[in-house]
């Protein structure tokens, strides 16, 4: 007798937990007659559904509303409504962000479109496409997101089926780009060129998104989920925000397991949360990685919370749970154990390059470099974009890589050709010369275009940039972080400086104006922290002041330039900091 294939023992599973629980209720006292268990792709979020309701609890409203109709069984209504016009009811908004459209009103009465760029690599024609969807369909311009990935704004809703189906004849896709989803794949953006790479993360994204995309039972989780693959390479992949972080390290001679080149496994990121993914101690063979993943995630549809969204992401199951009960939980749906090493049988990673994202810098392939090129707070115009996309095909290898820091490098060029490259990004209105601020610059897309933000981001980074340059002779990168709301999709808590946007009340009547929390001390890699709060409710109007403030006190009062802005702040602590505000908000301080 054969052994089951992997899909008949999931099916196989999601029947016998159904059984159990609709077991469990009908043996609970008289009531209707039990209903059959479920079965197919989705069985395994109806039982977890009817765990929930067995137990007398209430589903959240989007629990209810993928119960009711699954969002990938509805792309015929979304075509019908689209063609009519129609701007979607809440839950129609919810179901088709799982085909990556997420309608923004009231901040622009259309979609936006969220693509999915496996490890963030597309080539030049598809990046051409692209501009070609987003000057037919969207506003004429195109973001660079934080997870290596496109956005497209202004689809107006006759447009969104069309625009999806014109993703497709570029070999591109949104499906489950939004909502409950695992989201866009990110990794190494210089993976495969990398000198100093561990191993090339390309496949190992590129096989996890092709299983997402071909198993319906991985659509539709608790909340959205997110994965990330770091090969070792010079430039972070921020894998340590990530709910699954997989980061490339060597093992060394007399651990538990062969030495050479393994995954680490990292779990419980969200850094909006205020946490990082932690180290299990588990190393994974690459080879193994996406079985390993798709584990963590049916664990995570099992136990994750289905009644408060708030608390529904997987490190609230990893709180709940303990670490290793969730690995042994993981090992079961494996069906063997995982590999674990101690920490001193695991050499350091190598070291990153704070600014190797942008700039010339050579290749692992002899006489060649990529360029990484400045996005201004991730913005483009299509015709940019073109430009952008005619340069790779002429002087690079084809590909554009796109970063979480919202930039993009063109790979492949030829050494004696950078120069040329250069002039013709100045053409475009474009640079590869980073500067110490905007190449730490990253902000989400703000009240502009997102319902929830409280300030405009985008904007306001540029006018902290441009007043920082104008008056600091800064020589050492700091990441400056500005998100509109809670979401914190430009990650403001492993900035140096993070910027949450806030609403600050003004005078006596209930009036308020735009304004920011400000954190200090954030960082990734191998100095991975969530910054802590230092100003709450300034003005975004006094923005600027408070982050130029901030930087003359570190230029004055660092240690040498070897001191890093976040080692400043951790020694120099948060009531030393509170003393370094504009004197107007000192002496309103003073007052209250």
């Amino acid at each position: 007798m054969t052994d089951f294939s992997a899909e008949q023992k999931r099916y196989l599973e999601g029947m016998a937990a159904g059984m159990a629980v609709m077991k469990s209720v009908a043996g609970a006292g008289p009531g209707p007659a039990a209903q059959p268990a479920p079965s197919g792709p989705d069985a395994l979020h109806l039982v977890a559904q009817d765990k929930v309701l067995a137990g007398g609890q209430k589903l959240a409203d989007q629990e209810k509303w993928k119960r009711a109709e699954h969002p990938l069984d509805a792309y015929a209504r979304l075509k019908i409504d689209a063609d009519a016009g129609k701007a979607p009811n809440p839950q129609d908004n919810f179901r088709w962000r799982y085909h990556g459209l997420f309608w923004v009103a009231p901040a622009q009465t259309s979609y936006m479109a969220r693509l999915r760029i496996p490890n963030g690599i597309l080539n030049h024609w598809q990046f051409a496409g692209v501009a070609d969807l987003a000057e037919k369909f969207g506003g004429g311009y195109v973001h660079v997101t934080t997870r290596a990935n496109l956005q497209i704004r202004e689809i107006a809703p006759e447009s969104a089926a069309p625009f999806l189906e014109g993703l497709s004849d570029l070999g591109l896709t949104a499906r489950g780009a939004g909502a409950d989803n695992i989201r866009n794949v990110t990794g190494s953006p210089t993976a495969g060129i990398d000198p100093q790479e561990l191993i090339d993360a390309r496949p190992l994204a590129r096989a996890w998104h092709f299983h997402i995309l071909n198993d319906r039972s991985l659509i539709g989780l608790p909340r959205k989920f997110n994965v990330s693959f770091d090969g070792g390479g010079r430039i972070p992949a921020l894998e340590e925000t990530n709910d699954i972080g997989f980061q490339a390290v060597e093992v060394l001679d007399g651990a538990a397991v062969p030495a050479g080149i393994w995954m680490r496994l990292a779990l419980g990121g969200i850094s909006g949360h205020r946490d990082l993914a932690r180290d299990t101690g588990v190393v994974v063979k690459p080879a193994d990685c996406t079985a390993v993943a798709d584990a963590i995630v049916r664990v995570f549809i099992a136990e994750a919370d289905r009644t408060n969204r708030a608390k529904s992401r997987l490190k609230y199951v990893l709180d709940r749970l303990g670490f290793e009960a969730f690995l042994a939980e993981v090992e079961a749906v494996l069906g063997r154990r995982l590999d674990r090493v101690e920490a001193t049988q695991v050499a350091p990673r190598p070291p990153i390059d704070r600014m190797g994202h942008l700039g010339v810098h050579p290749q692992r392939q002899a006489g060649r470099v990529h360029v990484g090129v400045v996005v201004p707070v991730g913005r483009l115009s299509v015709d940019q974009v073109r430009g952008l996309a005619t340069i790779a095909r002429d002087l690079g290898d084809g590909d554009v890589r796109l970063t979480v820091w919202q930039n993009l490098i063109m790979s492949g060029v030829a050494t004696e050709r950078a120069g040329e490259v250069e002039r013709r990004l100045a053409d475009l209105g474009l640079s590869a010369q980073p500067t110490s601020i905007r190449a730490g610059l990253v902000a989400c897309t703000g009240m502009t275009g997102c319902k929830f933000a409280n300030a405009h981001t985008k904007e306001h980074a540029l006018t902290i940039a441009d007043r920082v340059e104008a008056r600091l002779a800064l020589d050492v990168p700091v990441n400056i972080h500005l998100t509109g709301c809670p979401n914190s999709c430009a990650q403001h808590y492993i900035g140096d400086i993070g910027l949450i946007g806030v609403k600050v009340l003004v005078g006596d009547d209930g009036d308020t104006v735009e304004g920011y929390d400000i954190v200090v001390g954030g960082g990734f890699a191998e100095n991975a922290a969530i910054g802590r709060v230092l100003w709450t409710g300034v003005r975004a109007d006094a923005a600027a002041d408070h982050v130029e403030a901030l930087l003359r006190a570190y230029l004055a009062g660092r240690g040498g330039p070897a001191e890093t802005f976040q080692q400043f702040t951790l020694r120099t602590g948060i009531d030393h900091l509170k003393g370094v505000a504009p004197r107007e908000v000192r002496t309103l301080e003073a007052a209250e």
